[in-house]
Order: C-alpha cells, then sequence, then structure tokens
C-alpha cells in the first residue's frame, strides 16, 4: 500500500520520536511557528504539518493511499442511520490508517449530508488550559483546504473554556490527520477544529452540547489507546477501553488507556445524554498492521448513532 512512500518518523503512537541528539523541545522539521500562511486580505490558512511524515505529502500518492485503505474494509456494507460521532486513531498511515478508514468508509454514503465537521483531539506540542480553537480561516492538506465553520467558531468562543490559542495547533498532528480521510469520504464541508488541552470531560461534553446541530453535523473525536505495551497486554487493555466507550463509562478510562480521554470522555458523556448507541467497528494495534509486537500501539474506531 505504501510503496514509494517514505516515513520519516517512528509514528506508531501518533507522537513525535525525536533523533537521538535531540532535546525534543521543538517539533521536528523545524515546526514552530510555520503552520500558517497569510494571504490576501483576513483569510489565513494553516498549512499541513506532518505531512511526508504521518502521511503522504504529494496530492496523488496521498489520494490513493486514502483510496486503497478505505476499499480495503471488509464487510462496510452501511446499515442503520448515519453516524452522528465516531471516534478514531490519528497515528502515522501506515500503522493506524487502516483502523481509521474501518470508521471513515461507513461515511461514504452519507457523503453528502454532513455540512459540518466537529473535530476534536488531544494536545501533544503545547501545555494549555481549555480547549483551544484556531484563528485561520482554513485547514489545508495536499488534497486541498478545509474551510472553518465561522459560525460553530463564534459558538465555541462563548463558552469560558474555549480559547483562541493558535499555538496549540502549531505542529500539532492529532486533528490534521483525519482530514485527507474527511476530504475522500464527504462532499463540500466545513470543520471546526478544537485542540482538547488540560480540560475536564465535562468541559468538553459542554462544548458538544453547544455545537452538537442536527444531521449536518459529524463529531470525529480523535484518540490513540494503550502505548508501547507488548502485544498481550495491549490487547487486554484496549479490550477494557473499547469495553467502556461501549457502555458510555468514560470514568473506567485511565489516562494510560488512551491519548485522548478527555474528549473521548466528553463525547460518552454527551452520548449518554442523548441515547446514543456504540458499534465497535474495528480493535487492532500496530503489531497487527505494520510494527513489531514487542511493543505496540493501541487503535480502535467505534461509530456512534
Amino acid at each position: 500500500m505504501f510503496q514509494g512512500v517514505t516515513f520519516f518518523y517512528h509514528l506508531r503512537g501518533g507522537e513525535f520520536h525525536f533523533p537521538s541528539g535531540s532535546s525534543g523541545a521543538d517539533p521536528p522539521g523545524g515546526l514552530r511557528g510555520v503552520p500558517f500562511e497569510g494571504s490576501v486580505g483576513m483569510n489565513r490558512v494553516r498549512r499541513p504539518a506532518v505531512a511526508g511524515r504521518f502521511y503522504p505529502a504529494d496530492e496523488v500518492t496521498l489520494s490513493q493511499v486514502v483510496d486503497e485503505m478505505l476499499g480495503e474494509v471488509p464487510g462496510s456494507e452501511p446499515s442503520g442511520p448515519p453516524p452522528k460521532a465516531l471516534i478514531a486513531p490519528h497515528a502515522g498511515y501506515v500503522y493506524s490508517g487502516p483502523v481509521a478508514a474501518s470508521a471513515y468508509t461507513r461515511l461514504r454514503p452519507f457523503r453528502s449530508l454532513y455540512r459540518k465537521v466537529l473535530l476534536l483531539g488531544p494536545a501533544h506540542m503545547h501545555p494549555f488550559r481549555g480547549v483551544a480553537a484556531c484563528s485561520v480561516t482554513a485547514f489545508e492538506t495536499p488534497l486541498g483546504q478545509v474551510p472553518i465553520d465561522q459560525e460553530g467558531l463564534a459558538r465555541a468562543l462563548d463558552l469560558p473554556q474555549v480559547q483562541m490559542i493558535d499555538q496549540a495547533h502549531h505542529g500539532e498532528h492529532s486533528l490534521e490527520v483525519h482530514l485527507p480521510f474527511l476530504q475522500k469520504v464527504l462532499a463540500a464541508f466545513h470543520v471546526l477544529p478544537l485542540v482538547v488541552g488540560e480540560a475536564s470531560a465535562e468541559e468538553v461534553s459542554q462544548v458538544l452540547r453547544e455545537l452538537w446541530g442536527g444531521e449536518e453535523t459529524l463529531v470525529v473525536v480523535s484518540s490513540d489507546l494503550s502505548h508501547y505495551l507488548s502485544y498481550e497486554r495491549a490487547a487486554r487493555m484496549d479490550e477494557a477501553t473499547a469495553v467502556a466507550i461501549e457502555a458510555l463509562r468514560p470514568e473506567e478510562i485511565r489516562h494510560d488507556q488512551a491519548c485522548g480521554r478527555i474528549p473521548v470522555g466528553g463525547l460518552l458523556l454527551r452520548a449518554r445524554e442523548v441515547g446514543l448507541r456504540v458499534e465497535r467497528v474495528d480493535l487492532r494495534s500496530s503489531g497487527d498492521t505494520a510494527g513489531p509486537r514487542d511493543q505496540v500501539v493501541g487503535y480502535g474506531s467505534f461509530l456512534f448513532s
């Protein structure tokens, strides 16, 4: 699937692993301060920060890779109502892409239904309190630009826990890696990307409640599961996490079970509030997809309807 594509960093867990001798204080590749690009008037675009490492930087190659992953999902015929929300992983595509594709391919029959995507993921690069919005007018990937949902942004900023923190989006991969999947499975849509820092599940649930919308709005929560356990230990921990997600019980998910525990918890609280049903779509690890089995990272995909 990834023939001819080079991934320069070890991206099983969706976190940067710095080369020997690096302090790890700055993102690799000189990303600090450069993901935003000015243009005419008030428009500013967040350029892709991890293209070429988490996923291919070439438009044609990226399109082919995503199409291939979506097409390889077995038994993906949709049934029931369109999903309202999903949880999917955010590591390098060679590791977690097939698991993310398991959820995203299920959106294809509803590609014209969703016009807004509320995208939440955990902070990996910069510490901050609350939930971080971004002042750009679009997020860009090699597949093109996705405009920001300005109406949703204004409503989000009315909440005390949501702030405009551009730095939180500098180099952050947990949101960016989902955009090519969304660009392939949906028609035209606007996105509201929110990075979750030091916050509570209740605070995230409040954000979701405010921006929930109707069938036109899809909620995407980004999270990997266990990190760097043996294959067998990871499978046991990830199974427990999956059971907690299916039961809508965020209090049973510890910090070491999911890097996106807080946004996941917020979604589970909101799903419990409105009576959503959870479907486990996929549960694997890097030991199943592309990596060794001595230390693996777990990935799961879940649909909410």
